[in-house]
């Protein structure tokens, strides 16, 4: 058998995920309608991640515009996702199933 094709598979995916290692990531909590922390504060001009863990009874969808991005989690679950690097300043996000109180803002310095 030939296990050249796995191997140079598992040998482009190891620097990814050695990368993806070194990635600051943050916490944020969805539960009673509202995120937890409300205000991220993140490296500026730097990649990282936001990983939603959703303690609500139902489905959290964590939604922004500038980046876009929109990151559906169901109940008792937790999903990431990346950013590219941003500029200093404040980008707001909000839960879509929670849109007058799961409002947050990520705070790039």
């Amino acid at each position: 058998m030939n296990f050249a094709p796995l191997a140079l598979a598992a040998a482009l995916l190891l620097p990814a995920a050695a990368h993806a290692a070194d990635m600051p990531t943050f916490q944020l909590v969805a539960e009673n309608g509202r995120f937890t922390p409300e205000t991220i504060e993140v490296p500026a001009n730097t990649r990282f991640r936001i990983e939603v863990t959703n303690r609500n009874a139902g489905p959290e969808e964590f939604e922004t515009s500038n980046p876009m991005k929109e990151l559906v989690v169901a109940p008792g679950v937790t999903r990431g996702t990346v950013f590219p690097p941003l500029k200093p300043g404040t980008y707001p996000f909000f839960g879509e199933f929670h849109k007058d109180t799961a409002k947050g803002q990520i705070v790039v310095k």
